[in-house]
């Protein structure tokens, strides 16, 4: 059966642009208006920069270079040598109106696009992704770049924003992807210094996991996602039948829950789960927050379809939660991390068009393109590269910094208001089967106000969590996440900063002083370096270098995000030509319109009603409250 399926298969993985052989006036005409407009976006952003313009003429400058993104920015994998993949499974009349848990069948008429188990794509032609010669690989070291660049002496705040940034941060890559986990022989070796007190000689990193489709010392090699790449929400119900059916109540569509309020993940998996490297406080407020919005729409579904059978309550549910957070993501995460408000701007017409909102309540859709009434609804496009994430994207979310080393975990009682005094935790108490713990105890509307009242760490040098760069995993091993954030990005074949920059034709840094501005930084870096401005890193470029007004992370990081944020949208079936009320319901489109991160907080955590009071996005700083008033 696995073989007749997947001969049957109706199209092959590669995606095909359809070709004119005699465009016609009016394309021609587009063609030529195109190529004027993305001229005149590269000019102007090499020239002045689009952050200086005016935000109406910046953000008509980053619509040309996102065009470009596109057309010169990605590539496709699959398309490279593979063998031995697993069999695809036929199929199902489910499938047209239904996520997969794999992410199989996403696009239908190319089954095995981004589902759980293929390639990530690059953002860089495949010859700029060859890694380094073992010896370059560890050269200058992850762990002298991490010791010297990276560690924090205390927080460098990100003022604009508030500590949930970071939690949903994590939340979102949970979905995105993972490489899994890699085999434990034959390790890398990382020398140490004399003085560096690390616990064993030499440091070791696993190596990634190699996908297990590419035939033997394949150049460039693949790596595999074990997520699917679509935004499905797989952070909550997995991206394979057996995690969902585990987290699944079997009643009325909805998802299992604890006495306590927290994930009723059963007994056996609980404790894996917490167990996983990277648990934490942050990822379990909002696992917990967004399993209770998949109840509360089911219970939305049910009144309105109450003859519907669990699975269809469940599948409508999950549709319309995992639009919501897409929508979130866009409208309020993003904006809130690039806060210029040529940025704000474009990310708003990313879901509601250039229109606007009112117009999209007000009208509907006004035809089936994305740039008067948004993505949601319109024709789904691929560019004419299978979609994938990239090992680019990965890299530049590598954004740890935010994440505090010490915390203020605050009461805000019901009746009361304002509770004690702050009790003082670290990171650590905050991580692993703690996490559980701490959420017990203090209950998640306090853990939400406490990182909602906080500020998160600035993406820059010096201010990386001193925690993570000596962080105990699950299985009792010592790993410096800043050392392994620079090795994995080398290992994985991204290039270093200046070439990184010429690949998205961005200027590359002519020196070290020129790259950060901070002389004491620029002299730092040359010394770790060898003076050797090309030898910098992707990750250690994008802390070091100035950043736009309203940025708590890189420019260059954010051109990933230009082309990546519309992309994970425009090519998802399910947001796109499938989201619509036949699919949705009526009543689940107007669910995603009408919500915002503060509506879900507020619908299950009412107290937090206070602190959220005048605040028209929940990612920034809330207000702190005494006696239930807002002070």
């Amino acid at each position: 059966m696995a073989g007749t399926a997947e001969r049957a298969r109706p199209a092959p993985t590669r995606v095909r642009t359809r070709r004119r052989a005699v465009p016609s006036r009016r394309a021609r005409g587009r063609s030529a208006l195109a190529r004027l407009h993305q001229g005149g976006a590269l000019l102007l952003d090499r020239t002045i920069g689009w952050h200086r313009l005016p935000a109406p003429l910046g953000l008509l400058v980053l619509t040309g270079l996102r065009d470009v993104l596109r057309q010169k920015n990605l590539f496709d994998t699959e398309e490279l040598p593979s063998t031995g993949r697993p069999p695809l499974r036929p199929p199902a009349p489910a499938d047209r109106a239904s996520r997969s848990a794999d992410g199989a069948y996403n696009a239908q008429d190319s089954p095995r696009m981004g589902m759980a188990g293929t390639r990530f794509g690059r953002n860089v032609p495949h010859r700029a992704t060859v890694p380094e010669p073992p010896a370059l690989m560890l050269s200058p070291s992850p762990r002298e770049i991490s010791r010297r660049l990276l560690t924090r002496a205390e927080l460098i705040p990100a003022t604009s924003v508030n500590t949930l940034v970071s939690a949903w941060l994590q939340f979102m890559v949970r979905d995105w992807f993972s490489h899994g986990t890699g085999p434990r022989e034959d390790p890398w070796h990382i020398p140490l210094a004399a003085d560096d007190p690390w616990p064993a000689r030499p440091m070791t990193v696993p190596r990634t996991r190699p996908d297990p489709t590419m035939p033997p010392g394949s150049r460039p090699p693949t790596w595999a996602n074990t997520e699917t790449h679509w935004w499905d929400a797989s952070q909550i119900y997995g991206s394979d039948l057996r995690w969902q059916r585990q987290v699944r109540s079997g009643r009325d569509g909805r998802l299992r829950v604890t006495p306590e309020g927290l994930p009723g993940w059963p007994a056996d998996a609980a404790a894996d789960v917490a167990r996983v490297p990277g648990f934490w406080a942050g990822i379990l407020m909002m696992q917990t927050l967004f399993t209770l919005e998949h109840n509360a729409i089911c219970d939305r579904l049910r009144a309105e379809h109450p003859t519907w059978s669990d699975e269809e309550l469940f599948q409508r549910a999950r549709l319309i939660n995992a639009a919501l957070i897409a929508k979130i993501h866009t409208v309020e995460w993003t904006p809130a991390v690039f806060g210029h408000p040529a940025t704000r701007a474009g990310l708003r017409a990313n879901w509601w068009g250039l229109a606007g909102e009112h117009a999209r309540r007000l009208f509907g859709r006004i035809g089936d393109g994305a740039l008067i009434s948004g993505i949601p609804g319109s024709r789904t496009r691929l560019d004419g590269v299978p979609f994938a994430l990239t090992e680019e994207f990965a890299a530049v979310y590598r954004m740890h910094p935010l994440v505090p080393d010490d915390f203020a975990l605050r009461s805000l009682d019901v009746e009361g208001g304002y509770g004690p005094d702050p009790e003082a935790a670290t990171l650590r108490e905050l991580t692993g089967p703690a996490a559980l713990d701490v959420a017990r105890r203090h209950g998640i509307a306090n853990l939400l106000y406490s990182f909602g009242t906080m500020w998160p760490g600035l993406v820059t040098l010096h201010n990386f969590p001193r925690f993570l760069q000596e962080f105990e995993r699950p299985d009792g091993r010592m790993q410096d996440l800043a050392a392994t954030d620079i090795l994995r990005t080398r290992e994985l074949g991204v290039p270093r900063y200046n070439a990184f920059r010429r690949l998205l034709r961005l200027p590359p840094a002519r020196g070290f002083r020129q790259l950060t501005g901070d002389p004491v930084a620029a002299r730092e870096m040359a010394e770790v370096y060898g003076g050797d401005i090309e030898r910098v890193d992707l990750m250690v470029g994008m802390y070091a270098e100035r950043r736009p007004r309203g940025f708590a992370v890189s420019d260059t990081a954010f051109r990933v995000f230009l082309l990546m944020a519309t992309r994970r949208l425009s090519a998802d079936r399910f947001l796109t030509e499938a989201y619509r009320p036949e699919v949705y319901t009526p009543e689940g489109l107007a669910w995603v319109a009408d919500n915002t991160m503060s509506t879900v907080l507020l619908r299950h955590y009412p107290a937090l009603r206070p602190a959220l009071a005048g605040r028209s996005n929940a990612f920034t700083p809330w207000t702190f409250v005494t006696n239930g008033a807002a002070s």
